[in-house]
């Protein structure tokens, strides 16, 4: 899960949020960035989970027998996109996904303010616990929430460390099988969110909850299609009780070569309660993979709609372990 860094995020889960004690419906509005949350295959689904030659049961490998290094799958992760891909981690195996370094201004709000928020080492830690199932954990242990309004004498800053997401993925099918034009994959993504400081700006300041369904399809040897729906249960204004935003998400990748991927995207997030309405980003990205076990990328967030992040650029790297 590469979460669009945004003010106004679509991120699957988590984020840096804006807290302004004397404005609810403004902290609602800034919703920094999303660990993500929108939260991504490995460059979508063109680079995923290609099977070994010879096919054989790993069914039997747990997290205390882990599955051996001739029979893991491709690397494949949740980011840099924002869409998260249906793959998991073979079981025994860690693999982190770290966002080094994420940066979103947004557009101006009806006053003017303009509201940037700067992310450093935004981590997934994905931990395989069988063939088709894992656990993640994703936090942020820093980010920085500036605003400035018209008068500059008025503009705040606010920074520390961000939420804590927890989510499980199981695997419907296709870890294994997703290798001609035509294959597909399915799985179940519910996670939660717990606040960690609730008042510094940059997490939630409540318990949020989460499901989303990854599916993707292989389109050609060299084009993969990734598709999620979604809904988040959130609660983003202190006065107001929780409420339902509904997430989708499409990303249509391509593979250059065997080490070169690059994707396009388009990702929103429906039902907030932001008067600017509802947010939609378009999303472009390349991924190099340095091995077979360790990923570089870097990408870029466009907002659409007033109340998605105006610009959202970042770089990250995964391993697996």
């Amino acid at each position: 899960m590469r979460r669009a860094v945004g003010l106004a995020d679509t991120g699957m889960a988590g984020g840096v949020r804006v807290v302004r004690p004397a404005a609810p419906a403004r902290a609602a509005r800034a919703r920094g960035m999303a660990v993500a949350a929108l939260l991504a295959g490995s460059v979508g689904p063109a680079l995923a989970a290609e099977p070994p030659a010879t096919m054989e049961d790993k069914s039997q490998y747990t997290l205390v027998d882990p599955t051996p290094d001739r029979l893991l799958r491709d690397l494949s992760t949740d980011r840099p996109d924002m869409t998260e891909s249906p793959f998991t981690v073979d079981a025994g195996r860690i693999q982190t996904e770290t966002n080094l370094f994420g940066y979103a201004r947004s557009h101006p709000e009806a006053d003017g303010t303009v509201t940037s928020a700067s992310e450093f080492a935004t981590t997934n830690i994905r931990v395989g616990l069988t063939h088709d199932t894992e656990i993640d954990v994703i936090w942020q242990p820093y980010g920085i929430v500036r605003a400035r309004p018209r008068d500059p004498l008025a503009a705040t800053r606010q920074a520390g460390v961000g939420s804590v997401d927890l989510r499980a993925k199981i695997n419907l099918w296709g870890n294994d099988t997703f290798a001609a034009p035509g294959a597909t994959a399915l799985a179940l993504l519910p996670f939660v969110t717990l606040p960690t400081d609730r008042g510094n700006g940059i997490g939630a300041s409540a318990v949020e909850a989460g499901l989303i369904v990854p599916f993707a399809v292989k389109l050609s040897d060299r084009v993969g299609l990734g598709l999620n729906a979604g809904m988040h249960a959130r609660k983003d204004d202190p006065t107001a009780g929780y409420h339902v935003e509904w997430l989708a998400s499409a990303s249509l990748s391509y593979e250059w070569t065997e080490r070169f991927g690059s994707y396009v995207e388009v990702a929103t997030r429906l039902g907030t309660r932001d008067p600017r309405g509802d947010v939609v980003l378009v999303g472009l990205g390349l991924a190099y993979k340095v091995n077979r076990n360790l990923q570089l990328d870097a990408g870029v967030n466009l907002g659409v709609t007033p109340a998605a992040s105006r610009i959202n650029p970042f770089v990250g790297v995964s391993a697996r372990f």
